[in-house]
């Protein structure tokens, strides 16, 4: 493939073939430096990443690094926040990493992480959450989270099909909604200049209510079926092929019936049609117990787990929230949409030491398209300080060499990141909090975490 401002390096390109990733010992990653402190970032975990390898296959393998360009770099470079090149890279080469990127201010790309996700269709944002030992936390028992999150990528309100309040579109689709569904547009509660006027006479008789415009913001929430399944379904194989023991299917479907309540119920039907007796569902126990009764509900159930089914269950919203917290161990792999996730995965990220050891990636399962990613921003006033934590970029590679097959290199980085922060010589974010810690530069950190490969 042709590149206007960039050139692969020699190396093998990735392939998949029915599902299943094809990877040579020389694989071309692409990978993003990413703004502000990107560079200190990518600096030590590439050498992190380069040193597992050669331990864990002496030489036998090694990744080509092929570096594009996104953010204020590309910005800079090519006065263009996504380069053409950085899009046909990781859609050529499948698979491949990135750092924190600044996203432009006002108009243009709403977010350039949701761009690349929604241009190679990475419809599972996939966070797995972890304590290890040592890392400060606010909480009393953070070795109880152990919790991978499935998070939907691609639908929901990040589809982003969103108009502001004032502007035509969300006048035309006002008016739309007043006109044919009269109803549901009364909830509207002011979407007329009457409605408007009205309240004003009441909360501020002496406000003039005429110069008072109908400003309502309007965004469209789309969930559906094949995108639920598709979620659901990479989340059971996951818990399946890792031997985890439930996927709870976490949703507001009290409130939002015909989108997160169908998220739920499309997921159990899923889950059930795909998977047969290597899944037992709630929706079936509830089958059961209206059958035969809540005893006989119970005893199928607990047969289907004690064969080794996967418990596919589900939880609202709110209260997984509360519960996270207070029965963490009660979660295994989580199923979601992606608000949701959003919230979720940074707190649980919280429970465990915060978000700038936060790993996350992004796959399309069937096309073996992937990004791998730090999940924390950009912080510019650290910016060339070789100050702040690596972890999420370093862990995000973890993430990528498991999902490549390279499980030695991924538990080559677990071992080394662990034993470093076990040694207390971390950086500023840890050592403040840790007591009789020394506190160390980034790229000390990435040399210590080699230290105990």
């Amino acid at each position: 493939m042709p590149y206007t401002h960039v050139t692969p390096p020699a190396g093998e390109k990735i392939s998949i073939h029915q599902g299943q990733l094809n990877v040579p010992h020389q694989p071309i990653l692409p990978f993003i430096r990413g703004d502000g402190t990107g560079p200190d970032i990518w600096a030590a975990s590439q050498r992190v990443f380069d040193a597992a390898v050669q331990r864990a296959y002496g030489g036998q393998r090694r990744v080509s690094w092929f570096e594009v360009f996104a953010g204020e770099t590309a910005k800079n470079k090519f006065d263009t926040w996504l380069p053409d090149d950085t899009i046909a890279a990781f859609r050529e080469y499948l698979v491949g990493i990135k750092g924190p990127l600044t996203t432009p201010i006002g108009g243009g790309i709403r977010s350039l992480n949701v761009a690349l996700r929604q241009m190679l269709d990475l419809y599972v944002c996939l966070r797995p959450v972890q304590y290890f030992t040592g890392v400060p936390s606010p909480v009393k028992h953070p070795e109880k989270v152990n919790m991978v999150i499935f998070r939907e990528n691609t639908e929901d309100i990040y589809a982003g099909i969103e108009y502001p309040g004032g502007s035509p579109e969300a006048q035309k689709l006002l008016a739309f909604l007043a006109q044919e569904f009269p109803k549901e547009f009364q909830k509207v509660r002011f979407g007329t200049p009457a409605a408007v006027a009205d309240y004003l006479k009441l909360a501020a008789p002496d406000h003039n209510a005429e110069n008072v415009p109908v400003c309502v913001g309007i965004g469209i929430k789309a969930v559906s079926n094949v995108g639920t399944i598709r979620l659901v379904k990479a989340a059971v194989d996951y818990a399946l092929a890792q031997k985890r023991r439930s996927v709870t299917i976490v949703h507001k479907g009290n409130i939002m019936k015909y989108t997160e309540g169908a998220f739920r119920d499309w997921g159990y039907a899923a889950a059930e049609r795909i998977f047969g007796k290597k899944v037992y569902t709630w929706a079936q126990w509830e089958r059961t117990k209206k059958a035969q009764g809540e005893a006989a509900a119970n005893a199928e159930q607990r047969a289907a787990l004690q064969g080794g089914a996967v418990l596919i269950k589900d939880a609202i919203a709110d209260i997984t929230l509360q519960q996270v917290l207070t029965r963490p161990e009660e979660f295994d792999v989580i199923a979601t949409l992606n608000l949701n996730g959003d919230y979720l995965s940074d707190a649980l990220a919280a429970q465990v030491g915060g978000i700038g050891i936060a790993p996350g990636g992004n796959i399309n399962y069937v096309t073996g398209h992937a990004i791998f990613e730090a999940t924390h921003g950009t912080a510019p006033k650290y910016a060339n300080q070789d100050k702040v934590n690596p972890g999420s970029v370093i862990l995000s590679g973890e993430m990528m060499f498991r999902y490549l097959g390279w499980a030695e290199v991924a538990d080559l980085i677990l071992k080394g990141l662990t034993g470093a922060i076990a040694s207390k010589r971390v950086t500023y974010d840890f050592a403040r909090l840790m007591h009789g810690a020394t506190e160390i530069k980034c790229s000390e950190f990435g040399d210590n975490i080699i230290a105990h490969m």
